[in-house]
């Protein structure tokens, strides 16, 4: 009798106590995180956070000044068969103008080990069979050249994968479509690390997230957490009489966010302390009610005081 296999070793990924420097600035600061099977995590943080920096370390592409970075418990430069256990997209422009969609991955596929036949599965997968794989990447437009960087990464069929900004340059039909790829491969077990800017993205597909500034780790909590601790306390008001609810309540103690025509954010007075105050002062109400934050909402309030570029706003 023939024993069955065992199944694969979910992998995830592993970062202990990072840390790079580039002269004077210190780019990742003391930073640990994991990424686990599963669950597709968001990667997120201001223009100069240190996410780039962290995703280059963990494919070896970086060398730390301390801690470590794991894929399955090994450092990249450890891997046998790198494409079979990691795939990533760092940067979609990184292939040859003249070259071919499929060579481009026929070369990656005989570099790595990887049966040939798994170039026209991820080629359909990602929506660039045909015509496409036959013209030269240097005419690609930035969508499509984001699909076959995908396309790269999915080549070793591995069970730990990164982007950094897969919707870049798609249209909603992509972005649609990359929405849901995320979460199959999540779903098929596998560890998903996204780096985005888009927060209305990663809260319809992120799991977890990670939120770093300054190079140091800010928050590690599943979306829901995150939102959920961003609503607390927080109370949302229509009224027609926009301007004198927010000079009222912020006289209160209150901060009072603009949200709209007629709405308010109150943060730092239950609701029916904002009802007394509006009430006697005979201001009209419209609605009070409880104020669930997005997720953008949460990352900001995060990372506040993590912004090194802030333009002005107008007023």
């Amino acid at each position: 009798m023939t024993a069955t296999p065992a199944p694969p070793i979910p992998a995830g990924i592993e970062a202990r106590g990072l840390r790079k420097r580039y002269g004077p600035t210190l780019a990742v600061d003391a930073l640990s995180f994991a990424v686990r099977p599963g669950q597709v995590t968001g990667f997120v943080g201001p223009n100069g956070s240190g996410k780039s920096t962290t995703l280059r370390m963990i494919m070896g592409l970086v060398r730390p000044d301390g801690g470590s970075a794991l894929i399955g418990g090994r450092r990249y430069q450890e891997l046998r068969t790198p494409l079979t256990h990691v795939g990533a997209m760092l940067d979609a422009a990184v292939v040859h103008p003249a070259r071919r969609a499929r060579d481009h991955l026929l070369w990656l596929a005989h570099a790595g080990g990887v049966p040939a036949r798994r170039v026209d599965e991820v080629l359909d997968l990602v929506g660039l069979a045909g015509p496409a794989a036959r013209r030269p990447a240097g005419g690609f437009s930035l969508g499509m050249r984001q699909r076959l960087g995908i396309a790269a990464a999915l080549l070793g069929d591995p069970p730990v994968l990164m982007f950094d900004e897969p919707v870049n340059g798609l249209d909603p039909d992509g972005v649609r479509w990359i929405r849901g790829l995320l979460r199959s491969l999540a779903a098929e077990g596998r560890a998903v690390l996204v780096a985005s800017h888009l927060m209305s993205e990663l809260e319809d597909t992120a799991d977890h997230l990670l939120v770093i500034g300054h190079g140091r780790l800010l928050a590690d909590a599943p979306v829901r957490e995150l939102r959920a601790a961003a609503s607390r306390d927080r109370v949302r008001l229509r009224t027609p009489s926009r301007s004198e609810a927010m000079t009222l309540l912020a006289g209160a103690g209150a901060t009072v966010a603009d949200t709209g025509e007629e709405t308010v954010v109150v943060t730092g007075l239950p609701p029916e302390r904002v009802a007394a105050l509006l009430a006697s002062h005979e201001l009209p109400v419209r609605e009070i009610a409880p104020h669930h934050a997005s997720l953008e909402e949460a990352y900001m309030e995060l990372t506040r005081d993590c912004l090194d570029y802030r333009a002005r706003e107008e007023r």
